[in-house]
């Protein structure tokens, strides 16, 4: 009598059911897996094999066959050798087929029986319960984690024999604590041991506040990424739902924390110029998740943005509006969110020196050089940003006085504040800040007054602003008057956020 029971393929963050099905003929002894399975998947007949027998069950003879339903659908990775195991076992009657209805089972067999953990448990056990599963089997590793979705029963094994007996009712599951959630924040640097630059840590509270993009230009050594560095201790807090996205991405990734299956901290992350377009927007010959999608609800920093190729920073063009990014390769499509704050930071020529203030050195480069070095970053792409910063080196007497500016904690809690305001206007929609709002969000929430809307017109007509600079310009504005804790717009507001607008390139 065949065998049937549940589990769940991913394909990115998508879920999709699988039955597997298994059943015996008298033949000649034999393992056959079928259904579209990769290399991982057919691998599983040894480790199957071996860790029924080494756990003291015995081995069904003859031909056994494994479906994993539907054909048609690609199956990847070990996540199917715990399912494929009960389920020979049920057609041999250790355990009641009965016990599979409404579970799921997912897991990874070592030789010896011991079950190992795998990836996307937390978008696994999320679809399951959106399936209407009540109960999950999975590695006692992967508990906590798929713990934080509620509604669904875990079930947590260390062994094959172990999953039998709770099966089996005569073994009970352990009670899982829910991660604890903080409220955490990575001070890497303190915006306090910043000398000078008030208008670029203005610039940076800005865009922490609102999630709007920032390009620091300026000389080397003038403090760009020491100041981006500090923007990660001024971060607004996450939201739970902002934890859960982010979690089940690096939970599809492989690199959710053992001790911590929450992701409770914006992400921060810095790419280096030599990066390809792949390891930024994710591939691989299942799409995994690139540096974009990693970033999802933080900061992607990218330093010496002009000496990436024109080509790498042309990929970022259409995650950036739509705050997706679809990879496709040949064994599939895969759809990743990549809603982050872009921070970038450049040099005005490929030396550095070209008409900076406050220095004696003398800039050598070439017009052609110049020129090649600025094309590196489109106009569409600098469209997309929505400051631009000048830094430019600091004097000897700021540079050698007693700091008095204020620190990350203190900025940190003015946009906590802007930040939650943002989430109150905006919780009958999409968004989750300013930088987010769609068009139609951003007439509705940023009215203009007489004045306010003149002067906006007439930075149209001079700056000849393109249509999605205005609404950027007008995002930026609501951002400014949040910090100001002001529900009205008002003319200088615009006036700041204008200001930030003049293209330095």
């Amino acid at each position: 009598m065949p065998s049937k029971l549940s589990s769940v393929e991913l394909h990115g963050l998508e879920g999709f059911l699988v039955d597997i099905e298994v059943d015996r003929r008298r033949s000649n002894p034999k393992f056959i897996i079928v259904g579209l399975p990769d290399a991982a998947v057919q691998e599983a007949k040894e480790r199957v094999t071996s860790a029924i027998k080494n756990s003291d069950f015995d081995f069904p003879r003859g031909k056994v066959v494994v479906n994993l339903a539907p054909a048609d659908l690609r199956k990847a990775g070990p996540r199917y050798d715990l399912p494929m195991a009960l389920g020979i076992l049920a057609m041999m009657k250790y355990v009641s087929a009965e016990c599979f209805k409404e579970t799921i089972v997912i897991g990874e067999l070592a030789l010896n029986g011991q079950v190992r953990p795998v990836n996307g448990v937390l978008s696994s056990v999320e679809f399951a319960r959106e399936q209407g599963f009540k109960k999950i089997v999975l590695p006692k590793e992967n508990a906590m984690e798929a713990a934080l979705i509620p509604g669904v029963k875990i079930i947590p094994v260390q062994t094959l024999r172990e999953a039998v007996m709770h099966l089996d009712n005569r073994l009970s599951a352990l009670d899982i604590q829910r991660p604890v959630i903080k409220d955490e924040f990575d001070i890497r640097t303190d915006m306090a041991s910043i000398k000078g630059q008030a208008q670029a840590k203005r610039a940076l509270e800005i865009a922490a506040a609102g999630g709007h993009n920032i390009l620091l230009y300026g000389a080397p050594g003038a403090g760009k990424t020491m100041m981006a560095r500090a923007l990660s201790g001024i971060l607004p807090a996450m939201t739970l739902g902002e934890m859960l996205e982010v979690s089940k991405i690096y939970s599809v990734a492989g690199l959710l924390p053992k001790n911590q299956p929450l992701i409770t901290r914006r992400p921060f992350r810095t790419i280096h110029h030599t990066a390809s377009a792949m390891s930024i927007v994710g591939g691989g010959n299942m799409p995994g998740p690139g540096e974009i999608s990693l970033t999802h609800r933080g900061v992607l920093f990218m330093d010496e943005i002009a000496e990436f190729p024109r080509g790498v920073l042309e990929v970022l063009r259409q995650p950036m509006e739509d705050r997706l990014i679809t990879v496709s390769r040949v064994r599939g499509t895969c759809t990743y969110p990549c809603q982050f704050t872009l921070v970038a930071a450049m040099n005005p020529c490929p030396c550095g020196y070209r008409n900076i203030e406050n220095t004696k050195h003398i800039c050598n480069c070439s017009a052609i050089d110049i020129q090649r070095y600025e094309k590196r970053l489109s106009g569409p792409l600098l469209d997309r940003i929505d400051m631009f910063i000048r830094v430019n080196p600091v004097d000897h007497i700021k540079l050698t006085a007693v700091s008095e500016s204020e620190s990350s904690e203190t900025i940190r809690k003015r946009v906590n504040e802007a930040r939650q305001a943002q989430i109150r206007r905006l919780q009958k929609t999409k968004a989750e800040c300013n930088a987010e709002m769609s068009n139609d969000d951003v007439g509705e929430h940023c009215p203009l007054g007489p004045g306010t809307k003149q002067l906006i017109t007439q930075a149209i007509e001079q700056w000849e602003l393109s249509a999605r600079s205005y609404f950027r310009v007008l995002k930026l504005a609501r951002t400014i008057a949040d910090l100001e804790k002001t529900e009205k717009i008002r003319e200088a507001h615009i006036a700041e956020a204008l200001q930030y607008r003049n293209k330095i390139l």
